[in-house]
């Protein structure tokens, strides 16, 4: 059988060149469009993992239906890695081309800055979409109801509980980056988003984009479905509470747990040791 797995070293010098670069500079508008459709397509795994947490612990245990619906928000990723969009969380990968100075840290925060508003406008416009649909009143309101408990959940950790969640999940997310980055075939690539997925969404941790779905979902519900709601379900709670230590913690995990260590042991010269 044929290894159709690049190896690590090429793939940390490919993200910190050639396709990190690409990134970097990309054209805003392109930036915008395919970060649009990457918040997008977090949402509709997000939909789809929803609907399956609205019963799937009626018939299997809770870690078996974390499980589950952790393999179903799968789908986002694999659409954004197969359909080459941009992806907040996995753009944290870009540092790598700092790192190794082939781009600046401005080029990498106007790539973070345009992805991540570009993510909000595609999960907002699926939350849109998803409200017309008339979907959430399925089972009688019961998957507008699970989402208003999740985004209840959410909102209700601590403000240390989100972070480091934060950074548990990015760990897993980016790590699926890398993975089906080094894999060159479409069910390589698959599978290697589906497992670190599952594993995150099984473990309870954060992804920021998919919140940016999961909680004005349940903001926007909450008084139309019976449910039992937080008192910090509203803006304030989505931001301090939420949005802004999980975000934090996605970079970290990311930058540090991944691509930082990444560059350590591929990338990083030595002392005395000649320019490449």
């Amino acid at each position: 059988m044929s290894n159709d797995a690049i190896s690590p070293d090429i793939v940390a010098r490919g993200l910190a060149s050639e396709s990190g670069v690409e990134k970097i500079r990309k054209r805003a508008h392109h930036l915008l469009i395919l970060g649009i459709l990457g918040g997008a397509y977090v949402a509709f795994g997000a939909e789809l993992a929803t609907t399956l947490a609205m019963d799937a612990h009626l018939f299997v245990g809770i870690g078996i239906s974390r499980m589950i619906t952790g393999i179903a928000f799968s789908v986002g990723l694999i659409f954004i890695v197969l359909g080459r969009t941009e992806l907040f969380t996995g753009n944290s990968l870009l540092v790598l081309s700092v790192f190794e100075r082939k781009a600046s840290i401005g080029g990498l925060m106007r790539n973070w800055g345009i992805v991540f508003f570009a993510n909000l406008v595609g999960s907002l416009l699926m939350v849109g979409l998803i409200l017309g649909s008339g979907l959430w009143k399925l089972g009688d309101g019961a998957l507008g109801a699970a989402a208003v408990n999740i985004a209840s959940a959410k909102v209700s950790l601590t403000f240390i509980e989100a972070l480091f969640r934060g950074i548990l999940c990015n760990w897993l997310v980016c790590l699926a980056v890398w993975l089906a980055t080094s894999a060159q075939t479409v069910p390589g690539k698959v599978l290697c988003c589906v497992f670190p997925v599952m594993a995150f969404v099984t473990g309870g941790f954060e992804h920021c984009i998919a919140n940016l779905f999961f909680i004005p979902m349940g903001l926007v519900l909450k008084g139309q479905v019976a449910a039992e709601v937080s008192p910090f379900l509203n803006l304030g709670g989505m931001i301090v509470r939420n949005l802004i230590p999980v975000t934090v913690g996605n970079i970290i995990g990311g930058v540090v747990f991944v691509a930082g260590l990444k560059w350590v042991v591929f990338l990083r010269r030595n002392p005395g040791q000649a320019q490449a």
